[in-house]
């Protein structure tokens, strides 16, 4: 009854504000966004009370991203309720594929809060421009201090978390002339194991990580510039207390270099040209595991080249963009298995046979406004993608059930779509649809006895696949005044020759204790459509209200329920700041789960509300700061756990928090 009864509140005008666009009232450039998702600490738009939290929480509050949770870290992304391989996800237009054959790392978990700006959220077929996806994409933004500031800068950061001990140390630190900038940052967490709403300790969810990331941009004159960067991301001793494997070390190292050219000519604004280079390696092991049937050590690396240019214009009623994407990646990942007896013989197998994938394609997006209400938006693309398996002893492995599996495999993807925007006023609508396809991903296509700890089933790729070829319709409405904001949004995906794991009786599992093997095969279709609904309303000043409330559904075409598909869930959000000080209190929930994956393996997740506090306040002299937060998450300890929660394993119980930045700032005199 509580949670009905907080449904029927945040459904009569709340919303999760300062997490998604809001009309614009005279907006003449077309917002291209689903969603921006505010990270930066600087921004007002940030309400977050924990500034210093996981990118993963601040991930979740958008309404369009699920987090599928095997841990206390490295949580994996879906948009839309669609699986991570069909969408993309990018560090600054990057394309980056994880090592890890359980997606133990997303590419989120080689960035921090602390080196991000903002989150860039795209839906479905608008989301192509850097690669081929059906969900949408997600690119995170990292922060830069950019030319002509003449300041030296840095932030100095610390913070603690009571319910796992989780340490945070960092700092950053920006320098800006007119000709050139340079930033700084590192980051240090340290988390020992949690414990959930009983007081219980989740055994193995311990992790550390260091980040460090830097960047350089030099001025060359008034329209054009270079840019260096560089990310090195080092995690260790990575428990994920869902699965029967940890990992020993999670590595990487991401270098790019770009060439930005502004005011070419009248029509031409913005060309921008990126080379990228990023190398992932991950270490699965079960060393700290006390019993296990037999050890393992699952190794994986990956290995990604490729670039991007973008050119940005405007001519008469017409905004446009065009986006060329070339990249080679490389994944290889292995498995040792170590008897207890002695006398036994090691055994060996490749789970990703040295799988090469080469991807070039083109993205053209056009915003015309064909009245001063309304705007048409047009963008189409192509992609040539080519997978080739380069170890002989892969390819005979999976020749074992695909004798006549070739080595190569060339797929030429298409996509297109549009939308139409009509602004009466503080009014928005948009309406659209679109059409775009996916090649099957490496492990899709070419995974070799992948064990999945949820259904408990070994998984075989299938290099026959089709392209998954998915319809789409999608629509908005939204109000937006000086007190009060309300947004509407649906999606509906229809995708033909869906990718799913299907039983295959007769094969037998390669790891002990193993329900059986599934094949990835193909299903004529599923559809998934999701709504939400977002609002916030100013009750006086500094003091406003606002919520959220999300349901999607997920189903095949003989009406099986997809996995991991988020129930009814809802969210709201009280907040007061006054000059310096800030405070809130919020609740978020989900009703019980009524439709599950018992093909999956899923049992109902029930449902939860949880209740949190925030406060903080920020002491200013000259252009100096020393910043606190502090807060408790779940405050009434409640044992909980969601359906996206890896074999349910229960979150986290009650959860202190404390924040310490201290922000120091000095001019640069200007060299005559």
């Amino acid at each position: 009854m509580k949670q009905l009864l907080c449904c029927a509140l945040l459904l009569s005008g709340l919303s999760s504000a300062g997490q998604t666009v809001p009309a614009q009232k005279d907006s003449v450039k077309v917002q291209e966004l689903s969603g921006v998702i505010v990270i930066s600490r600087q921004a007002s738009r940030n309400k977050n009370s924990n500034l210093l939290s996981t990118l993963d929480q601040y991930l979740s509050s958008h309404e369009q991203v699920d987090l599928i949770k095997r841990g206390a870290y490295a949580w994996e992304l879906m948009l839309n309720g669609l699986s991570s391989e069909r969408s993309v996800i990018t560090i600054d237009g990057m394309r980056i594929y994880g090592a890890c054959t359980d997606k133990m790392d997303p590419v989120s978990s080689y960035v921090e809060t602390t080196n991000l700006s903002r989150a860039d959220v795209k839906n479905g077929q608008s989301g192509n421009a850097h690669g081929t996806s059906i969900g949408g994409s997600l690119d995170l933004v990292r922060k830069k201090s950019g030319f002509g500031n003449n300041r030296f800068s840095t932030n100095i950061f610390s913070g603690f978390e009571s319910n796992n001990r989780q340490r945070v140390l960092g700092t950053d630190l920006q320098y800006s002339r007119s000709r050139w900038y340079s930033d700084l940052d590192f980051t240090i967490r340290k988390a020992a194991n949690y414990r959930d709403g009983k007081k219980q300790e989740i055994s193995y969810s311990q992790f550390s990580k260091f980040n460090l990331s830097a960047a350089a941009g030099y001025k060359i004159d008034n329209h054009s510039q270079v840019e260096a960067s560089v990310i090195y991301d080092d995690a260790r001793d990575v428990g994920y207390p869902a699965l029967p494997m940890d990992v020993s070390g999670a590595k990487a190292v991401i270098a790019s270099l770009a060439y930005t050219k502004h005011h070419l000519s009248n029509t031409w604004q913005e060309w921008e040209t990126k080379l990228y280079h990023n190398k992932v390696t991950h270490v699965m092991d079960d060393t700290k595991r006390p019993v296990v049937p037999i050890r393992m050590d699952m190794p994986g690396w990956s290995t990604t080249t490729g670039m991007y240019s973008r050119i940005e214009g405007a001519l008469s009623r017409h905004q446009f963009k065009l986006t060329a994407t070339a990249h080679h990646n490389r994944s290889l990942a292995e498995m040792t298995m170590y008897p207890n007896d002695p006398a036994e013989k090691d055994m060996f197998m490749l789970t990703w046979p040295d799988v090469h994938t080469w991807y070039a394609g083109i993205f053209a997006e056009d915003n015309f406004m064909f009245h001063r209400k309304w705007t048409l938006t047009g963008s189409a693309g192509a992609g040539y993608q080519q997978h080739v398996v380069k170890d002989e002893s892969g390819i005979k492995s999976l020749q074992i059930f695909y004798p006549d599996m070739p080595s190569v495999k060339n797929r030429f993807l298409k996509n297109i779509g549009w939308s139409v925007q009509y602004q009466p006023g503080n009014w928005r609508f948009s309406l659209g649809s679109s059409y775009s396809e996916r090649a099957p991903g490496v492990s899709e296509g070419y995974g070799f006895y992948l064990f999945n700890s949820f259904d408990r089933f070994d998984y075989i790729g299938n290099p026959g696949l089709k392209n998954e070829q998915s319809f789409s319709l999608n629509g908005t409405a939204s109000y937006a005044n000086d007190r009060i904001s309300v947004k509407g949004q649906g999606n509906w995906f229809h995708i033909r020759n869906y990718i799913l794991g299907v039983p295959a009786p007769g094969l037998i599992p390669m790891t002990i204790g193993a329900a059986g093997i599934k094949i990835y095969e193909q299903v004529p279709f599923a559809t998934v459509y999701s709504a939400s609904l977002n609002a916030s309303y100013a009750i006086v000043s500094g003091l406003s209200i606002n919520g959220k409330a999300i349901y999607r559904r997920g189903f095949t075409n003989e009406q099986l329920d997809l996995p991991m598909i988020q129930p009814f869930s809802y969210g709201g959000r009280l907040q007061f700041s006054r000059a310096a000080f800030f405070a809130e209190a919020s609740i978020d929930g989900a009703v019980k789960q009524a439709k599950y994956s018992q093909l999956f393996g899923e049992t109902a997740a029930p449902a939860y509300t949880i209740a949190s506090l925030g406060g903080g306040y920020q002491f200013k002299w000259k252009e100096n700061s020393i910043q606190v937060r502090v807060g408790v998450d779940n405050l009434f300890n409640h044992y909980y756990t969601t359906f996206a929660d890896w074999n349910r394993v229960p979150r986290m119980g009650r959860n202190f928090f404390l924040n310490l930045i201290i922000g120091l700032t000095e001019p640069l005199h200007t060299v005559q």
